[in-house]
C-alpha cells in the first residue's frame, strides 16, 4: 500500500494526538507570549507550509486582531534587511514537517540579526535545527510523513496553527470545532472516499481549487498536493476571483473543487453554472449538505457546522484523496515524485 495513502487515512488519528499535545502546551503557549509581547506576527514557511502560513495570517488577523505578514522562507532569507520595519518586535510563526528546512533555519538566523524577534517553531520531528534556534518548539513526530508530499504532516500542522491562535485569543468556540472536525474526520473519509475515487478517474488533466477565507492557504496546498501527488497542473483561486482572468483556462479537461459557504450562495451557484458551461467537472464542499446542484458531479459535505477555519480539516481531504487515486490511475508513485526532495538543505 502506498506511503501517501496511508498517512492521508491516519491524519484524524494523528489529529487526535496533536490536540491533547496542544492542549497540554497551553500555559507553555500563552506564558512564551506574554513574555514576547510581540506588536506583530510573522508567519515563515517553504512549499507547503508557506499555504499553512497565508492560512494563519487570516486566522490571526481576524481572531487575534494582530497585525500578521507571511513570508515564502527565501524570500525572507535573501532580502531580510528589505523587512526590518516589518520584522521588529514580532513573534516569527515557522511550521515545517522537518524542522530542517534551510532557507526557513537561515531566514530566522538573518532576521534576528536585524530585529528583536521571539521564534516559535511547530515541527513533526524531535530534535530538529529549528528546535535548537527557536525560543519555544512543539515537536509532533506522530505526524511526520515518510512520503515526499505531505498530507498528514500539513493537516496536523494545520490544527497545531488553529489551536495556537485559538488559545492566545481565548476562542473557546474554534477549539471545539477543531475537536468536532477531528472526531468526525474518520467518517468523513469513509463516507466519501468512494465518490471521489470515481470523480480521480474521470477524464480531467488539470485541476482548480477554489475556497474563500480561513482556509484559503489550505485550499492553495490542496493545488500543490494536486500538481506534486498526482503530476497534474493544480492551481488555487479565491471563489468569485476565478472569473477575473483565470476562467479564461479551464474547459474539458479541468477539475474544479469548490469549496462553498453559506453567505451569498445565489453568486456561488451561478458560478458553478459558468465552470459547467466551459465544460469543467465540478465537485463541491460544503458544511451542511445543499440543495442538488445540477451538472455537479459530486456534492461533499461535513454534516455539521465546523466554523470557517475547522471546516479546512474536512475540505483538505478532498484535493489529497483525488491526487492519490488520479496518481494511481495515471500509474505514477505518489510517494516519490521525480526531482522533489522532501525538504531542501542548502
Amino acid at each position: 500500500m502506498s506511503l501517501t495513502y496511508r498517512e492521508i487515512k491516519d491524519q484524524y488519528n494523528a489529529l487526535v494526538k496533536t490536540f491533547d499535545y496542544i492542549a497540554e502546551r497551553k500555559d507553555d503557549i500563552l506564558s512564551f507570549y506574554r513574555k514576547a509581547n510581540p506588536q506583530s506576527l510573522v508567519c515563515l514557511g517553504s512549499g507547503s507550509s508557506y499555504c499553512l502560513c497565508l492560512s494563519a495570517e487570516l486566522t490571526a488577523q481576524i481572531r487575534l486582531g494582530t497585525p500578521t505578514t507571511s513570508f515564502t522562507a527565501g524570500d525572507l532569507m535573501l532580502n531580510y534587511k528589505d523587512y526590518d520595519k516589518v520584522l521588529e518586535s514580532s513573534l516569527l510563526l515557522a511550521p515545517s514537517r522537518s524542522g530542517n528546512t534551510s532557507e526557513v533555519l537561515m531566514a530566522v538566523e538573518k532576521s534576528r540579526n536585524i530585529a528583536e524577534i521571539a521564534v516559535l517553531g511547530v515541527v513533526c520531528t524531535e530534535n530538529s535545527k529549528m528546535a535548537q534556534i527557536a525560543d519555544l518548539t512543539l515537536e509532533l513526530p506522530w505526524a511526520f510523513d515518510e512520503s515526499v508530499c505531505q498530507t498528514r504532516s500539513v493537516v496536523n500542522l494545520y490544527a497545531a496553527n488553529l489551536l495556537i491562535l485559538a488559545y492566545l485569543s481565548n476562542d473557546g468556540q474554534l477549539i471545539e470545532d477543531i475537536k468536532t472536525a477531528i472526531e468526525t474526520g474518520n467518517k468523513f473519509m469513509s463516507q466519501w472516499e468512494e465518490g471521489l475515487e470515481k470523480v480521480a478517474n474521470c477524464d480531467w488533466s488539470n485541476a482548480i481549487v477554489l475556497a474563500d477565507g480561513e482556509i484559503s492557504g489550505l485550499a492553495g496546498e490542496g493545488a500543490l498536493a494536486i500538481t506534486e501527488i498526482a503530476r497534474v497542473p493544480g492551481r488555487y483561486y479565491h471563489l468569485l476571483d476565478v472569473r477575473h482572468g483565470p476562467m479564461v483556462m479551464i474547459d474539458h479537461n479541468s477539475l474544479a473543487i469548490v469549496g462553498l459557504t453559506e453567505m451569498g450562495f445565489e453568486y456561488q451557484r451561478d458560478l458553478i453554472n459558468d465552470l459547467l458551461k466551459k465544460g469543467a467537472t465540478v465537485i463541491t464542499y460544503s458544511e451542511m449538505p445543499f440543495p442538488a446542484l445540477p451538472g455537479v458531479k459530486l456534492q461533499v459535505s461535513s454534516g455539521q457546522k465546523l466554523g470557517a477555519a475547522a471546516r479546512g480539516l474536512h475540505f483538505i481531504f478532498l484535493p489529497q484523496i483525488l491526487a492519490y487515486y488520479k496518481a494511481k490511475q495515471k500509474k505514477v508513485n505518489p510517494d516519490q515524485p521525480e526531482g522533489l526532495s522532501a525538504w531542501i538543505e542548502l
